[in-house]
């Protein structure tokens, strides 16, 4: 007699390539606000994040290395 098929497990799934999760406290208002642009520019609130993050160290490296 065959088993019954598990459901799918529920829950978040797992970064893609090489990625770690990373928690931080925001602003409720900021979060629905990247939220938002997120489903605007249909992608992952994360992409939009990692992306800001990326632009503020590259201009913090361009401004320590006029200094």
């Amino acid at each position: 007699m065959e088993e019954p098929k598990k459901p799918p497990r529920k829950g978040r799934k797992p970064p893609e390539g090489n990625k770690r999760q990373f928690l931080t406290t925001m602003d409720p208002d900021v979060i629905k606000a990247v939220k938002l642009v997120a489903i605007e520019e249909d992608t992952t609130a994360s992409l939009i994040l990692e992306r800001a993050a990326k632009e503020f160290l590259e201009r913090r490296n361009k401004k320590s290395a006029g200094s």
